[in-house]
């Protein structure tokens, strides 16, 4: 049995592109998500600061499943705005 090795092809620039338009938005989200208050404990069941630190780890990851899962739609706004800038500096 011949095994080939597995070759990865390396992510497109619009791959790249596209990727860092939806962690921009994303980020967005978990900032909003943040401001909006959620997670936050209200009365004496608060977990305090260990509490604090993890719901920044929630609220991200619930920013990347909104972004996964359509978004806002900045992600499209901030990936054409990057190809128009990256096509007029060529």
């Amino acid at each position: 049995m011949d095994i080939q090795p597995i070759t990865a092809q390396p992510p497109s620039r619009h791959d790249q592109l596209l990727s860092k338009a939806e962690e921009l938005e994303a980020t967005f989200l978990s900032e909003m998500l943040a401001h909006s208050g959620l997670g936050e404990m209200q009365g004496s069941f608060g977990g305090g600061e260990g509490e604090t630190q993890f719901a920044s780890f929630l609220r991200e990851e619930q920013a990347r499943l909104i972004v996964q899962h359509g978004g806002l739609g900045l992600a499209e706004l901030i990936f054409n705005s990057m190809v128009k800038a990256e096509d007029n500096a060529a």
